[in-house]
């Protein structure tokens, strides 16, 4: 973004911010992996009440909940580490070393997260699963963002630059090979025609499997963006029954009937910026490496093929929706206070709400989120908007 606006980086806040990252990951890796095998807790992770149950609560039962969204967290940090440590290695190749460190933490956690019990086949999606003591393991079923995290973990890089950085190239293609030949996980690692190669914490298959869901308009594809939990839940709730107790999640686009975290916030349903926006990004670092070589349905059973920047597009313009003026309407975040918004001095007033309902797009919570829901301004920089 500064070479972009400025023609030159900031070298050395890239180096002081590394630094101060590099701490947190390590914090991560040393109390977060309690089984030491790539499988990240970390509690609620700001999603509230988005579980059966409160997250925070990890002994629930006895057992240790493993949770899809911690260990996607995890890899995508990887993998941003990396990409990070290769930049600064442009100008200061004592930095290829640590690039490949997280290069190889990307490896195992991709492995992880793929190879283990978090992916589930029958239903094409990744879950939590509850450890308890007696060896059982089960899987959450819950069709939420916590599945769709593993998306957001995608880099494409030029190979030219990499075989600049000498000695990440070999170290990088040594590991590659030893693990190949010893039949080890690789994950999504793809070489394009551009002299692009693709890193992917999800392989193509289940790429399309859980695009799938993502654009389907019963399950998470709202008119005002991507929902936090399918909408599939309304009819179908989850339960789980543990020493008698019954714990419920379904579908609630609106706010939390919960008490979970006090029930100011709700992740069981509604809109949240912050997630579309890195899904929106994801799609767009993917269509770089695949181009029209990839195409879904969008929506899902609408016959309709979209390469994943259109796609990406098409999100954006919903999330768009919710802070554009409908004719005779008003602005639909307003909901039902928007013939207020619509008098002549309040027409170009407008809030930034901590999360938009599910179904109608009617903001909701804090009305003062610029932290995350002014990413909208990014989206609207880079899609365009003809009139606000």
């Amino acid at each position: 973004m500064e070479r972009s606006i400025n023609g030159e980086g900031d070298l050395d806040f890239l180096k002081r911010i590394f630094q101060k990252l590099m701490l947190n990951f390590t914090w991560w890796v040393n109390r977060k992996d309690a089984s030491g095998n790539n499988i990240f807790e970390g509690g609620f992770l700001g999603l509230d009440n988005i579980s059966v149950f409160d997250r925070t609560q990890m002994q629930l039962n006895g057992g240790l909940l493993e949770q899809a969204d911690g260990t996607s967290w995890m890899g995508m940090f990887a993998l941003n580490m990396m990409e990070m440590a290769l930049e600064i290695a442009r100008f200061d190749r004592s930095f290829e070393d640590v690039a490949t460190k997280f290069y190889e933490h990307f490896v195992y956690i991709a492995e992880s997260l793929n190879s283990l019990e978090l992916w589930n086949e029958e239903d094409g999606f990744f879950y939590d699963v509850l450890n308890l003591p007696d060896g059982r393991k089960i899987p959450l079923r819950v069709r939420s963002i916590v599945g769709l995290t593993a998306l957001f973990a995608t880099s494409v890089l030029n190979m030219e630059h990499l075989k600049a950085l000498k000695d990440f190239h070999k170290r990088a293609r040594w590991f590659r090979n030893y693990r190949r030949k010893r039949n080890l996980y690789m994950p999504e690692e793809r070489m394009g025609d551009q002299g692009l190669m693709l890193l992917s914490l999800v392989q193509h298959d289940r790429l399309t499997r859980l695009l799938r869901y993502v654009l389907d308009e019963a399950e998470f594809l709202s008119p005002g963006g991507i929902r936090s939990i399918s909408q599939y839940h309304r009819d179908h709730p989850f339960c789980l029954t543990l020493d008698g107790r019954t714990y419920c999640v379904d579908y609630e686009p609106g706010p939390s009937t919960s008490q979970l975290f006090g029930g100011n916030s709700n992740w069981r349903g509604p809109v949240w910026m912050p997630i579309n926006y890195l899904l929106i990004e994801a799609l767009l670092n993917d269509h770089l490496f695949y181009g029209d070589s990839l195409q879904v349905e969008c929506p899902t059973g609408s016959g309709r093929l979209l390469n994943l920047k259109q796609i990406a597009c098409e999100l954006s313009k919903r999330l768009m929706s919710l802070f554009r003026r409908q004719e005779n309407q008003g602005r639909k975040m307003f909901g039902p206070y928007a013939p207020f918004y619509e008098l002549p001095e309040n027409q170009h007033l407008l809030q930034f709400y901590e999360y938009f309902h599910g179904d109608t797009g009617q903001g909701l919570g804090a009305s003062h989120q610029t932290g995350w829901t002014a990413l909208i301004a990014l989206l609207i920089q880079r899609f365009g908007w003809d009139e606000l």
